[in-house]
């Protein structure tokens, strides 16, 4: 948006950063956190603190002491935009997701080599993990909390006989093996820092990111689970959840959702192995010595896969989802609709972590299955717990809302510049991002009130 454009409308963006820097105690903070949302929509290439500043024509040391050292709470700004989301969008669906933001350097807190969805490889790179609310018009970011990798972590250093003190890093890293000239496996020697060195090194990183101590390697989707909770907190649940084969694959993350009475439809890999929704458990006869047999299925489960096979391709039926998106060249064009083909099965999803019934019986979930005409096998599957009525038209509308995310994503990164902080603090990073996640909500809020104010961006 250039400063004709804000001009315009800064009457409603005044009104907006009153309301979402309400809690701010001084009246200096309240006035930078808005310039800050004037920087972040501001046209420009890189929305860091000091070409913002620039921009504005203001201290680059104000704008840097507001983001990094300044007293002001971000949960409260966070919790204010994040009631405001929910009440202007009033979101059909939630969605989790995480996000990749490419660093060249080791400083950038929480940094490491891993793998992000983002480039689609390992890489240089922090990662994100954010809850959004959706509509078929709009969406919006309402959290967002930077992943602390296991190399940030000194409880994630073995002790000298292998134990990990952080519970969820507690697999023991094996050394990776190579092959001499005769074929011979050989340990793959790599030069490691004695512990008491890596752990020195990893604490004087944390130290100076300031990394809170609490903040603890993790996966992704426990993060998703707090932030989760801090949104119930305010009163903010989510109608239906969604989230991609990375969350919906891992067992203890459906589990949770259906713990906290978070209905979910959630994408899986074709190795989910899962029983028929009509099996039922059989109990042997007692043989009188031992214990008691107990109810179980009698035969092994079978991945989501091999049972969407066997229903066959014949099964599947059109359904429309979505409307496209008018084209940006030529809005006047036809836009057409995306659709698909698809057919869902009732199952219970096996595994160790899903509580049984006294009678054995697991619990039974729809899994939905989209198999594109003339392909030899399907090409993806969700799980979910909507109720047995669902219609399949609701199934595909959930399971696909995933895409407003990717909207989300490209806007806050492209537009907002939520990618472009260049500081080195924890609390730094999360402030940023809140604003930017801040400044995405004011324009979604336009679009919804009067689209044709923001036909320049």
């Amino acid at each position: 948006m250039d400063e004709r454009g804000l001009t315009q409308v800064r009457a409603q963006l005044e009104d907006f950063a009153a309301q979402v820097f309400a809690g701010l105690p001084r009246s200096d903070q309240r006035a930078t956190g808005l310039r800050y949302l004037r920087g972040l929509m501001l046209d420009g290439q890189r929305k860091s603190m000091q070409p913002m500043a620039e921009r504005l024509g203001t201290s680059y040391q104000q704008v840097q002491q507001f983001v990094t050292s300044s007293t002001w709470d971000v949960s409260g700004v966070r919790r204010r935009a994040a009631t405001m989301a929910v009440d202007v969008l009033a979101p059909r669906v939630w969605v989790i997701d995480d996000t990749g933001f490419p660093k060249d350097g080791k400083a950038s807190p929480c940094v490491a080599r891993q793998y992000t969805g983002t480039l689609g490889k390992v890489a240089n790179c922090q990662i994100g993990v954010s809850v959004h609310a959706a509509t078929d018009a709009a969406s919006a970011m309402l959290d967002c909390a930077l992943f602390v990798p296991e190399g940030w972590d000194e409880t994630c250093v073995p002790d000298p006989d292998g134990t990990i003190a952080n519970q969820h890093a507690h697999r023991l890293h094996h050394e990776s093996t190579t092959v001499d000239k005769a074929g011979a496996k050989k340990p793959f020697v790599r030069k490691q820092l004695p512990r008491e060195d890596q752990i020195a090194a990893i604490i004087s990183r944390r130290a100076a990111a300031k990394i809170p101590d609490e903040q603890r390697y993790r996966p992704k989707w426990v993060i998703a689970f707090e932030m989760l909770d801090e949104l119930a907190t305010w009163g903010l649940r989510p109608p239906v959840l969604a989230a991609d084969a990375g969350y919906g694959q891992v067992a203890e993350f459906r589990q949770g959702l259906t713990d906290r009475d978070i209905r979910y439809i959630v994408a899986t890999t074709s190795t989910t192995t899962v029983q028929p929704g009509q099996a039922v458990p059989v109990t042997k006869p007692y043989a009188g010595r031992g214990s008691r047999p107990k109810p179980a299925y009698p035969d092994p489960a079978v991945s989501v896969k091999d049972l969407a096979l066997a229903q066959g391709s014949q099964s599947a039926q059109r359904v429309r989802w979505r409307a496209r998106l008018p084209d940006r060249i030529d809005p006047d064009k036809p836009v057409g609709e995306l659709a698909g083909h698809f057919f869902a099965l009732r199952v219970r999803p096996a595994g160790r972590s899903i509580p049984r019934g006294e009678d054995g019986v697991l619990p039974e979930r729809w899994l939905l299955v989209e198999w594109p005409p003339g392909a030899t096998e399907p090409s993806d599957y969700w799980l979910s717990d909507l109720p047995d009525h669902t219609p399949l038209a609701e199934l595909v509308y959930s399971a696909k809302a995933r895409w407003r995310i990717e909207h989300d994503y490209r806007e806050l990164k492209t537009g907002l510049g939520i990618d472009h902080f260049e500081g080195r603090s924890w609390n730094g990073w999360h402030r940023h991002i809140t604003l930017a996640a801040a400044a995405q909500l004011f324009l979604t809020r336009l679009r919804l009130e009067n689209p044709k104010v923001l036909g320049q961006t």
